[in-house]
């Protein structure tokens, strides 16, 4: 028996960054052998064992046959005869397809330490078409460590968006590898990648949306919108932006980008341009605070970049609409998005998000107030309502410097 490290945690820790999870591959075992050393098994399809003591993954050496199109197509044979190069064989990138033994020596048979000092993502072997998850894989390390994709690999991921293997992938995974994407250093390489090899069209059209040119060449502006929105996204990752407000700004405006993209204004009815945030959260099962923030930043963003026009009426309502009383946190995560929607824009320069300050300021003077003082005995519920409103409109008013226009 022979344990050896495998996977990213080589990789990370060659490249001097921090190994979170450790993964073993055991080879020359039994799953009765692991049992008797007090390993216990938790694979399903596979073996898997946890260690008795360190609660890590030790996986017997083995090898994978496709058997049906999508990423669970796949038979496993795990035998003591079973290589570590047979086991590494089944990975998808080289950069993932290293070893190290317990002296410390690497173990690297299809050179994946060449292709790491140079920066390039490259698949074992052909048999990287088998499985579409790669594909999102192969998008989300580019995002990670900002490596170039190998020509022949791009090829190889061209040809399972052509032969239909993409389209195996189920909304589950698809999310799990997007949202993970979304996290990464520069999440506009995730995007990138997937456009190359012609996948996004195919997982995200509403995504894909905002690179069309569209009917009409005419509208230079219209064109930009794919690199407009690839620049906040890299912000948002900069500033440390959660998930929720990452996806958020992916998808709050996909219906301007697919009237854009058909030649329409984007100027249609809410309806219409809620429509295709709705299907693309429906289609990859978005968690339900992730399409919250979408759709509340699709409804709120306009009124947020114009806040200094709003009367301190219009401004309650703003706080009201986004529920900033109830949850000031969904707020600040709203305001991330818009400044982020913002700084899409070519020579934005202001080291300060003017609309921020502002919406901050109403908000802190709107709390200010004593509800309980304001609802006086024997008023109903509905003059309770109004009056609370009217003297928030007031304590805005006075902050702001402003009339009392509703």
């Amino acid at each position: 028996m022979k344990i050896y490290t495998v996977g990213g945690a080589v990789r990370d820790e060659l490249l001097g960054l921090p190994v979170v999870d450790r993964d073993y591959v055991v080879v020359g075992a039994t799953p009765e052998a692991m049992l008797a050393l007090g390993f216990r098994p938790v694979g399903r399809d596979f073996p898997v064992f946890l260690h008795p003591q360190t609660h890590e993954e030790y996986a017997l050496a083995r090898t994978e046959r496709k058997t049906a199109r999508g990423y669970q197509g796949f038979s496993f044979y795990a035998d003591p005869e079973v290589s570590l190069e047979e086991d590494l064989a089944r990975r998808d990138l080289t950069i993932n397809a290293m070893a190290k033994d317990d002296r410390g020596q690497i173990v690297d048979p299809f050179h994946g330490l060449v292709d790491l000092k140079a920066g390039v993502l490259r698949h074992v072997s052909e048999a990287f078409v088998e499985d579409p998850v790669r594909l999102l894989r192969l998008a989300r390390f580019a995002a990670r460590f900002g490596f170039a994709v190998a020509e022949p690999t791009l090829h190889l991921a061209r040809m399972m968006v052509q032969n239909g293997e993409v389209d195996a992938l189920v909304a589950e995974r698809v999310w799990q590898e997007l949202a993970r994407g979304l996290m990464e250093e520069k999440p506009s390489r995730f995007f990138e990648v997937l456009r190359e090899c012609g996948a996004l069209a195919r997982i995200m059209p509403e995504v894909d949306a905002f690179f069309s040119t569209g009917p009409s060449a005419s509208d230079r502006l219209d064109r930009q919108l794919g690199s407009r929105l690839m620049r906040g996204i890299d912000h948002a990752a900069s500033q440390r932006y959660s998930l929720e407000v990452r996806f958020a700004l992916l998808s709050c405006q996909v219906g301007d980008g697919l009237n854009v993209a058909a030649g329409l204004s984007a100027n249609q009815p809410v309806a219409t341009q809620y429509a295709p945030l709705d299907r693309l959260c429906l289609r990859l099962r978005v968690p339900t605070a992730c399409k919250a923030l979408a759709l509340l930043s699709a409804r709120l963003y306009e009124s947020v970049q114009r806040c200094a026009l709003l009367t301190p009426g219009q401004m309650v309502g703003l706080l009201q609409s986004a529920d900033a009383f109830r949850k000031p946190d969904r707020l600040l995560r709203l305001l991330e998005v818009c400044e982020s929607v913002a700084r899409q824009v070519d020579g934005f320069s202001e080291d300060h998000y003017l609309p921020t300050m502002i919406i901050k300021q109403a908000l802190n003077a709107a709390r200010s107030v004593n509800t309980a003082q304001v609802a006086k005995a024997g008023m109903s519920p509905e003059s309770i309502k109004w009056a609370i409103e009217a003297a928030r409109t007031e304590a805005v008013a006075r902050c702001c410097d402003k009339p009392q226009n509703r």
